[in-house]
């Protein structure tokens, strides 16, 4: 517990212990010599001891202009119950309203543990090492990209970079929920938030610290609790109108009852209709709904941040509780994208090394990971000076001049399109054909391999009901299909340009029913339309880039698909969870609402109606922490 709750929790025991006694001496008649001043100060002091705050927030906010809370309700509610002699029942509503406040305080502090921890990933500061050797310990902002930095044993790493010297293991737990450490080594990406290992090692910063990976996280934290779902919106309202309505319903339920009854029969019972509308003033109050939707929905945020998935606003909690289509990029995403040359065929007078060399040249810089493989394979210095009129073909290829003479690379679109004669290779592998001076020289075969858990991940995905699972992908229609037939997928499209994936996203998401939403999972910056233009957007976090993660609503921070079908029974039970308790509380209220209006429920049934409700449905929230999501639940 934090201070403020175990203050409240010493209030609660000093004014129950209080309570207890006199409630004790009232129903054993020891009060009944006293005066009714006398009983009503011993009273009050239980009363103020546990109740003062609250009185103090209802006048502070009715300064405001925030008359109808659930503050001015307790409060209304309980001088009305002092004021007809009711003094047992006033003490022990506010009693009871504070024990359910402590338990939603308690429970809203546990179901933001998890996305807590996230925040401790935050590094305090950096070593940074100077020209000359010395290391100052600076403040991580303060840090510039191209700087070398050490990180010794224990520390978090500041800033995101590539090691340059040591060996080491980084614990990833933290950011992507993984208990394994990973090995790193000189030339090894790592990014800000790991915890070094047992061993110091230096990096190079690639990133300034406001675009590193720890401080982008933090961001999507702070900002998650920011877009409410559609449900808490609708609670939010509904309270807004509810609580003034009910104020108003209790005041015509004291005077009007009363006044028409005392003018037909002489006997006007203000005492006992002033009674009756306190009862409905206390049942009335909408702590179990407003307390209940918002700390479910965080519930569940935290359920996923715990398995290592950012969720951005419980907005899209709800929106993946609904998805029953999701689309899913190839590279990166499915496979991945680690392409290796694997055979190299060479036609027409050209040798194996002059067509690697001629691939390597004009793929030089490309970004491409297919680009990368063919200058790995190539394992040679490029001189850039040999290099001229380079120019990308939109969904083809590259042009480029090499050594002063011509050279094509790229799929069977662009040997078409500049009239290269040559005959299509039908391998699901990725095929570059090659020209040289208007000749075809050959081809290079290129395969990539199905990411791992990707199989498990689309048959769970299918367990859990998301029936349509589709790939998106550039790549011609062999590769696509042998990828989507390992993967069993229920659709595939290929060879597709970017703006191509935004306008096949659309035409699904206008396929699917009116409560149904769409999915798109990628990691690429091409993909960032798409992930915005889909109802849940879903990027790897950990190979993704910047503007994937940026553009998307949910971030998987270890790129294991795996993790989505968990994500999936987490907002669905999140979602059962809030709609339990929105019925059940409403239910409840109605009912106790209802005898109290024809003087069948007492302030006890009241006390339940508001807080026990309260508590019920805060621990009801609570179960969406607690649970395995390995398994349907």
């Amino acid at each position: 517990m934090t201070k403020k709750q175990k203050k409240m929790r010493a209030r609660i025991i000093v004014s129950g212990i209080l309570y207890a006694c006199l409630f004790i001496a009232d129903k054993l008649g020891a009060l009944e010599g006293f005066p009714i001043l006398a009983v009503a100060i011993a009273f009050l002091v239980p009363y103020l001891i546990i109740g003062y705050d609250v009185i103090l927030r209802a006048f502070k906010n009715i300064s405001k202009g925030h008359v109808f809370d659930e503050n001015f309700l307790m409060m209304i509610a309980t001088f009305a119950a002092f004021a007809t002699g009711e003094f047992t029942e006033s003490v022990a509503v506010m009693l009871f309203y504070q024990v359910g406040e402590l338990f939603q305080s308690y429970a809203v502090g546990k179901s933001r543990a998890s996305i807590a921890e996230m925040m401790s990933i935050a590094p305090d500061f950096a070593n940074l090492e100077d020209e000359e050797g010395n290391i100052s310990e600076v403040d991580p902002e303060d840090v510039e990209v191209g700087s070398i930095i050490l990180v010794r044993p224990g520390e978090k790493i500041p800033i995101d970079g590539v090691v340059i010297e040591g060996e080491s293991f980084v614990d990833t737990a933290a950011l992507t929920g993984e208990s394994v450490p990973r090995k790193v080594s000189p030339g090894a990406d790592v990014i800000s938030g790991c915890v070094n290992g047992d061993t110091a090692i230096k990096i190079r910063t690639t990133k300034a610290y406001e675009d590193s990976t720890v401080s982008k996280i933090l961001e999507l934290v702070e900002n998650a609790s920011s877009k409410k779902s559609r449900m808490e919106n609708f609670i939010t309202r509904f309270a807004k109108y509810y609580t003034p309505v009910v104020t108003i319903g209790a005041v015509l339920l004291a005077l009007v009852p009363p006044t028409i009854l005392g003018i037909m029969s002489g006997n006007f019972a203000y005492v006992s209709w002033i009674h009756r509308a306190c009862i409905f003033l206390i049942v009335s109050c909408p702590c179990a709904m407003v307390i209940s939707v918002p700390l479910g929905f965080f519930g569940g945020i935290g359920a996923a941040s715990k398995i290592g998935v950012l969720v951005k606003g419980s907005n899209y909690l709800e929106a993946i509780a609904q998805m029953k289509s999701l689309v899913f990029d190839k590279t990166g995403t499915l496979t991945k994208g680690e392409f290796k040359v694997s055979e190299v065929i060479n036609l027409n007078g050209f040798s194996k090394e002059d067509i690697l060399y001629y691939a390597a040249y004009a793929e030089k810089f490309s970004t491409h990971p297919i680009a990368k493989s063919i200058l790995t394979a190539y394992g040679k210095d490029v001189d850039l000076s040999l290099i001229s009129n380079q120019q990308e073909v939109s969904g083809q290829g590259i042009s480029s001049v090499v050594n002063k003479r011509e050279v094509l690379i790229g799929n069977y679109k662009l040997m078409q399109a500049n009239g290269i004669d040559c005959e299509i290779n039908d391998s699901p592998a990725t095929i570059c054909y090659i020209a040289v001076d208007g000749k075809f020289a050959g081809y290079i075969i290129i395969s990539d391999v199905i990411k791992e858990g990707s199989k498990e991940a689309m048959k769970a995905l299918s367990k859990v009901g998301v029936s349509k699972l589709v790939m998106l992908t550039g790549d011609r229609k062999e590769v696509a299909m042998a990828v989507s037939k390992e993967l069993s997928l229920t659709d595939c499209r290929y060879e597709l340009l970017p703006t191509d994936k935004v306008s096949n996203v659309e035409e699904l998401i206008k396929a699917c029913k009116k409560d149904e939403k769409l999915g798109f999972v990628g990691d690429g910056i091409n993909d960032a339309p798409v992930l915005m233009r889909a109802d849940v957007g879903i990027a790897m976090g950990s190979l993704g880039s910047d503007a994937a993660i940026e553009a998307a609503d949910v971030v998987i921070m270890d790129d294991d698909l795996r993790k989505i079908p968990k994500l999936v029974r987490i907002a669905r039970k999140t979602l059962r969870i809030v709609k339990q308790n929105v019925v059940f509380a409403l239910g409840v209220k109605i009912i106790v609402l209802a005898l109290g209006a024809f003087g069948l429920a007492t302030m006890w049934e009241a006390v339940f109606a508001d807080v026990g409700v309260a508590v019920i449905a805060i621990l009801n929230s609570m179960r969406v922490l607690s649970s395995n999501y390995d398994e349907k639940n």
